[in-house]
């Protein structure tokens, strides 16, 4: 288990709006939909702790591509395409999508969301009228999920800026032990905090604005000299003052020693700037474009693979493949392919037992919330056992309109196993010359 920042209040409105959008469609009886208005609101688990004047049209472009995926699989649907034209297609679609969540900077469960989205729509989609309620299933889902999402920023708008001032202090802290190499990591933490801050609405300086820049100042102070003569005794202890800084609530005393007078133009001369602009130089980026072809290839082969070994569900080797080869490097690759196998194998015999019972809808939907809060609260923690949650929601929520559920179950991980298995063996033969260095570490 990894330490990680607060997830429990994320994890809950993750579960709280797929709670929303699974119930209200069994109220009005649009059960056969209510998979796609349930994967829609998973928006809400995209770009955590951003600033929330910032992840407001950056998270309207999250909702705009789960939309556009879900319409363009439930057309393939529609139009009668065969399988191997799917998985062609939609290999191309996950990696565009890879593509523009690299090139922006758009952190969250990546473009597998998107591509299952795709091969969802696909699956369920016959005619033209199924297209539009796909479409409008899945678009209620994702706006509901942004409203779950930047509604926070009504009752604590300072929870991101006082996440990343956490970040800046335990690194100042690491800083101060000893650890010279944690200097540069530090200074890129103290900088993303005054960046942050300055994305919170400001028309006046608030006390809690003071304090969170008066904490970073004696971060900075920390790494510049190694003193902490900044701060009073009652705020010396750094990892202390993090952990309550991670809490929701804000009340703890203004530090009492501040270097200057913070006015509006101190804040704003750490604005970071508009991050569409520089999304779209990174556009060209040229690791962004060569990380974008091995995925792409990558998908391609295990979805094939899948088709020609008569796998009933071929795109989720797409998905498997893609999962693994959004890890940062190689080492990480590997790792996650092994956890993410075991976690689909372990959540495919929950969802085995659970449709042994033969469950209603009620009960299913009482699992698929309790399995993504869940996976939502782990995925920082232990990709594993996240793995368990997000399988059995995936395969209850692909089950909920269909029969043959433990058929679904045990097919996930053998195409799970191709996917990942060709996943790993692109990345090691593509692998990178900084890729090298964690192979001997």
């Amino acid at each position: 288990m990894r330490r990680a920042d607060p997830t429990t209040a994320l994890a809950l409105r993750v579960g709280l709006v797929g709670m929303i959008a699974l119930v209200g469609c069994g109220l009005l009886g649009f059960t056969e939909i209510a998979a796609f208005t349930a994967l829609g609101t998973l928006s809400s688990a995209f770009l955590r702790y951003e600033p929330y004047r910032r992840l407001a049209p950056r998270l309207a472009g999250v909702v705009a591509l789960i939309v556009a995926c879900a319409a363009f699989g439930a057309a393939l649907g529609a139009l009668g395409l065969n399988v191997w034209t799917q998985v062609v297609l939609l290999s191309a679609t996950g990696g565009i999508v890879f593509w523009l969540l690299q090139a922006f900077r758009i952190t969250g469960p990546g473009a597998a969301i998107m591509v299952f989205a795709a091969a969802g729509a696909a699956g369920f989609a016959q005619d033209a009228q199924d297209v539009g309620e796909v479409t409008l299933a899945i678009t209620v889902g994702a706006v509901l999920g942004w409203i779950v999402a930047m509604w926070p920023a009504i009752l604590h708008p300072h929870s991101p800026a006082r996440v990343a001032v956490a970040r800046a202090l335990s690194a100042a802290a690491a800083v101060e032990s000893g650890d010279v190499a944690a200097e540069p990591a530090a200074r890129q933490a103290i900088s993303t905090a005054r960046e942050t801050i300055a994305l919170t609405p400001h028309r006046r300086i608030d006390a809690h604005t003071r304090e969170l820049l008066a904490l970073v100042d004696a971060a900075e102070t920390v790494v510049d000299s190694g003193s902490r003569d900044t701060l009073d005794p009652a705020h010396r202890d750094f990892a202390d003052l993090a952990v309550r800084l991670r809490r929701i609530r804000s009340d703890f005393p203004v530090p009492a020693k501040s270097e200057r007078e913070i006015e509006v133009e101190d804040i704003k001369a750490h604005h970071p700037g508009p991050a569409f602009r520089a999304g779209f130089h990174r556009l060209g980026d040229r690791t962004i474009l060569l990380d974008v072809a091995r995925l792409g290839i990558a998908c391609l082969i295990a979805g094939l693979l899948a088709a020609a070994l008569g796998l009933d569900h071929p795109l989720w080797a797409t998905i498997g493949a893609l999962t693994a080869l959004q890890g940062a490097h190689y080492h990480h690759t590997v790792q996650r392919g092994i956890q993410r196998v075991l976690g689909n194998a372990a959540g495919a015999l929950v969802v085995v037992g659970i449709f042994a019972l033969h469950p209603g809808y009620w009960p299913l939907i009482i699992v698929v919330i309790i399995c993504q809060t869940c996976g939502e609260l782990f995925v920082t923690r232990n990709y594993a056992l996240a793995q368990i949650f997000i399988t059995t929601m995936a395969l209850i929520l692909t089950g909920l309109g269909a029969s043959g559920g433990a058929t679904i179950a045990a097919t996930r991980v053998a195409d799970t196993l191709i996917g990942v298995v060709i996943g790993v063996i692109i990345a090691a033969v593509t692998i990178k010359n900084d890729d090298r260095h964690h192979l001997t570490t």
